[in-house]
């Protein structure tokens, strides 16, 4: 599917739209530049899910827990530069627990997403606050 936003408001509630879709062990992969709007749908994912959280960038803590049932965990890979680096993470135990994984630069984990059960959300610009967003489910 591919939607139009004209805002980081619009890219919300596309999102909330989506997450009532989403069940444990979904992968979120997010691809886009810096600035495309990844957050800002990961906000929205949580307010779909209906959970009371405080959605931000974990670019330096590399991840965040929003609970819920089945919990929804946001994770930044910029910084991920290896195998290594991902499994300190808790990525892979996260998915075993049945969560619903959102991961910011999924490009740098790549080789590491799961075949099934992996939705692919890329986001380009469009113009200054216009994103084109793109969802592939596999």
């Amino acid at each position: 599917m591919v939607y139009k936003s004209s805002s980081p408001q619009q890219t919300e509630e596309i999102a909330a739209q989506f997450a009532k879709s989403l069940k444990g062990g979904t992968v979120v992969a997010f691809f886009g530049g810096l600035g495309m709007g990844k957050t800002a749908f990961v906000r929205g994912m949580a307010k779909g899910l209906e959970l009371e959280a405080e959605v931000s960038s974990p670019t330096f803590a590399l991840v965040h827990e929003y609970g819920g049932t089945p919990a929804l965990v946001h994770f930044d890979m910029y910084r991920v530069n290896g195998w290594e680096d991902l499994y300190s993470t808790g990525f892979f135990e996260y998915i075993d627990a049945g969560c619903i994984l959102a991961v910011e630069w999924s490009e740098n984990i790549e080789a590491a997403l799961p075949t099934e059960g992996t939705v692919r959300v890329t986001i380009t610009a469009q113009g200054e606050n216009a994103r084109c967003i793109t969802i592939e489910e596999e």
